[in-house]
């Protein structure tokens, strides 16, 4: 992106926790083009780019987590909390200043000003595993202490899902979510987590008007989502619960994570 927050902004995604690989691809390209271009550089502030904020590295690393057991469990203000004592931001599904659809968070650095490109890399993922190690817990407590909650709200994420035929964005990426998160307790073929990452995707605004060829109205949307999310659940079969499920052990979580 040219002349948008900063004068030049170059992005990589990668799927999982591949921040170093993401980190090599935007350094190659950047190096690539020091080739032709003068960037504005200073030895103590780093890269003077448009948003003072950005100073120094101007590198923003961020990793999308799924923590609906964290959410069902009412630990996830606590986690939150502590993740912003370690000087990281927590933003929405679609970034800063927005709210948390589908249980989703990007937790990513705030500081790019003293601090090299590796250690904010480093930091980043240390939190990351203790907050993904946190989000296991909790689900497994929450699957111990109460399945028949858990398998309720699985099911009926599913029904409605399964036989909506107007669906709006926010309830289908919550819906989404409790499935996804039944897939993961072995409630449906492991497959199911696929579909639903693929369907989080399509379901949004303007992936609807790309696969419709026109620009459509929220009530159009609604009705379209509702028919792809049908058509790509349809030979779903029903959640299925058992007594070894999940074959993990519940582990008592710290009260933080602000010592690492």
């Amino acid at each position: 992106m040219i002349n948008e927050e900063d004068h030049l902004r170059m992005q990589a995604i990668r799927p999982g926790l591949a921040l170093s690989e993401a980190y090599e691809l935007v350094s190659g390209i950047d190096s690539q083009l020091e080739v032709n271009l003068d960037f504005a550089f200073d030895h103590e502030l780093g890269y003077i780019s448009a948003c003072p904020t950005n100073l120094g590295t101007g590198m923003r690393a961020s990793a999308m987590l799924h923590l609906p057991g964290l959410v069902l469990s009412d630990h996830i203000g606590q986690s939150l909390q502590a993740i912003g004592k370690l000087g990281l931001a927590v933003r929405g599904f679609f970034g800063e200043g927005t709210e948390s659809l589908g249980n989703l968070f990007q937790i990513s650095n705030q500081s790019t000003l003293g601090e090299s490109e590796d250690t904010i890399i480093q930091r980043l993922e240390r939190v990351i595993g203790h907050v993904a190690s946190q989000e296991r817990n909790a689900r497994l407590k929450l699957f111990q202490d109460d399945p028949d909650m858990v398998f309720d709200r699985v099911g009926r994420a599913y029904g409605a899902l399964r036989h909506a035929h107007i669906i709006a964005s926010k309830e289908a990426l919550n819906l989404l979510s409790l499935l996804r998160l039944g897939a993961e307790l072995k409630f449906f073929p492991a497959d199911t987590v696929l579909a639903c990452d693929s369907l989080l995707m399509e379901i949004q605004p303007a992936h609807l008007q790309l696969h419709a060829g026109k620009k459509l109205t929220p009530e159009q949307r609604d009705a379209i989502r509702a028919e792809i999310i049908r058509t790509r659940l349809h030979s779903l079969d029903p959640p299925v619960i058992s007594e070894k499920q999940p074959d993990q052990e519940w582990e008592e979580p710290p009260d933080n994570i602000v010592d690492l």
